[in-house]
């Protein structure tokens, strides 16, 4: 019997220990698993532990490492990950020797979001990829020469982007030498089950007010959730679902669909990225009503995805699913396996790196 390639996956799931980011390592790890690799997960960028039970930074992270090893053992990987709290340089599940062991042993490492500025140790791997999943950013301080976001990006050999648009004749931020290919969020579409009716509420999950790279969790002030109510929303405090793989999920399979809005700098720049929250969705059979990124050059919009740029294409998008839920339920679930299953998301990228 072969070996199987050994792949790393480096995140932060348990230093932001919220059941969005949870699911965003979880569909690497397992959608590779499903095609034969062998997947560990590390966690050894460093940064301090964030605990959203008192939506600051700690200085322990009893409560992150807990997070994370239950994650682990649930979906299979209780032996193949690690955490390193950096205040205390303690490790967690695989021990300093053995993480140290597996860069060198390892076929490749995946940077996924580029959480983890590589460090001498990371070099040992011979294929080093990044996934930047929150595109433009970078390809604007690397284009404007700044010497941080070039040593950080330059120490990778393969680069991948959610922004499936970038390089194209009318994405405005030049690459530079940067040779960007594009992928998009992967989904298990197993791991997320199609409940049965048709739910009444769209709903969607995210951060309120984001500056940069943010992630606070607090809700809007009083003025802001009166003027939401005001126009016939209602609003669910995101702490107790955000805290629970399960509930995360559940509510998902709740809801009729996603409705949504995107950053700015996606738009503006029509970067083509596309939601991992929005193919949880998809894949459990909610529709998705999206702003326009430019994504709609690579997927199919109008059954099960749609993509809006003002208020009145909104409204005929929901209109359009109202008018035949069960078509675009269905459709939705299609669209996940078709474009984000592992097999049409990670085997590719994989190829592309020789592996």
């Amino acid at each position: 019997m072969a070996t199987r390639s050994n792949i790393v996956v480096l995140h932060f799931a348990g230093q932001m220990p919220l059941a969005g980011i949870a699911w965003q390592a979880l569909h690497y790890l397992v959608g590779l698993e499903q095609l034969g690799y062998k997947a560990w997960y590390i966690e050894d960028g460093g940064a301090n532990p964030f605990d959203p039970r008192m939506n600051s930074v700690a200085m322990e992270c009893d409560y992150n490492v807990g997070y994370l090893r239950e994650a682990m053992e649930r979906f299979g990987f209780a032996e193949r990950w690690a955490y390193w709290d950096a205040i205390h340089d303690i490790h967690y599940g695989l021990s300093r020797p053995q993480i140290n062991a597996l860069y060198r042993e390892a076929d490749a490492l995946i940077n996924l979001c580029g959480a983890t500025r590589l460090r001498e140790e990371h070099l040992l791997c011979p294929i080093r990829i990044i996934i930047d999943t929150d595109p433009v950013y970078e390809q604007i301080k690397y284009a404007t020469a700044d010497p941080a976001s070039r040593a950080y990006l330059d120490a990778h050999t393969h680069f991948f982007t959610y922004g499936e648009n970038l390089g194209a004749g009318d994405f405005p931020v030049p690459l530079c030498s940067i040779p960007w290919r594009p992928t998009r969020p992967p989904v298990v579409p197993g791991l997320w089950p199609v409940s049965h009716g048709a739910p009444a509420c769209f709903t969607t999950i995210g951060t309120w007010e984001n500056r940069g790279k943010d992630m606070a969790m607090l809700p809007p002030d009083q003025g802001v959730r009166a003027a939401i109510m005001a126009g016939g929303w209602s609003l669910v405090d995101p702490r107790p679902i955000s805290a629970d793989i399960e509930r995360y999920r559940d509510f998902i399979a709740h809801s009729r669909g996603e409705f949504t809005v995107a950053k700015d700098i996606y738009v503006q720049a029509n970067s083509g990225w596309f939601s991992d929250r929005s193919v949880c969705y998809l894949a459990a059979g909610r529709p998705v009503v999206t702003m326009r990124t430019g994504f709609g050059k690579f997927y199919p919009v109008g059954r099960g995805l749609f993509e809006y740029s003002n208020h009145e294409e909104a409204l005929a998008d929901i209109d359009a699913i109202n008018a035949d839920y069960s078509h675009h339920s269905l459709a939705a679930r299609e669209l996940a396996r078709e474009y984000f299953a592992p097999d049409r998301v990670l085997r590719p990228l994989l190829a592309a790196c020789g592996l």
